[in-house]
This record gives C-alpha cells, structure tokens and sequence, in this order.
C-alpha cells in the first residue's frame, strides 16, 4: 500500500494550480470538473508512475475556510524531499516562493521552510545519508 494522495485545502483552484506548478515545479496530473462549484485536482513533484503521492487541491466549503492556510495549526504541514536542495532553494526563491528562515543544517537533513500559495508551513528537505 501507499498514500496516494493528501488533501489540501484551498480558496481559488486555479491560483492554487498557478502555485504547485509555477512555483514549486509540480506536474498537473489531472483537472476534472464534478460539479458547477467542485474540481477534481491532482498535482505532484514527479508524475513518472502510476503509483506517485500527489496533493488533491480542494476548494474549501464555507465550514473549512477557516482552514485553509493552517491545516497543522502554527506547525509545518508538508514536507517535500528534494534530491539537489540547493538547486531547488535557488529556483523557488526565483519563482517568488515565500521562505520563513534560511536554509539550516540539522542532524538528519539540509532544511528550510516556505509557506504555499494558501500559507501552510512547508519543509523543503534534503536527508543527509547517515
């Protein structure tokens, strides 16, 4: 088994789109209407199998708008693994992606944190090879 997809919510489908793709580099993997109000939206960082983890963008109903932006309340939410972290520090930074610190080195991992198009705290991390 594996964790197919998480649910972040959203106010706007498509600056949520506009975010994942242009700013992080996220593939689009599908853009499906299910009602006049509601889209099926997956994105993810790589779309070579069937079997990739992607994020559901979700467009918040009035009882989860209060949600949207701060799903792990004051904490880090998501973590998204690079394999060249500078390279990708460097290129969000130049796409206009909001970092809340400077890139740190931890004991397990080279990380820093961004906020997403909605304002959840994210870890972009590059695990050390211990």
């Amino acid at each position: 088994m594996i964790i197919s997809n998480v649910n972040v919510l959203v106010t706007d489908y498509d600056k949520a789109i506009d975010f994942y793709v242009n700013k992080l580099g996220f593939t689009l993997l599908c853009d499906v209407p299910v009602t006049a109000q509601q889209r099926w939206v997956r994105v993810a960082p790589q779309a070579n199998s069937a079997t990739v983890s992607a994020l559901v963008l979700t467009k918040a109903n009035a009882q989860q708008h209060h949600l949207v932006g701060n799903q792990a309340g004051d904490g880090v939410f998501l973590f998204l693994q690079s394999d060249d972290f500078w390279a990708d520090y460097r290129r969000m930074q130049t796409a206009g992606v909001e970092f809340l610190e400077q890139p740190r080195e931890e004991i397990y991992a080279t990380v820093v944190i961004f906020r997403d198009g909605e304002g959840n705290k994210w870890d972009l991390l590059q695990p050390k090879n211990n």
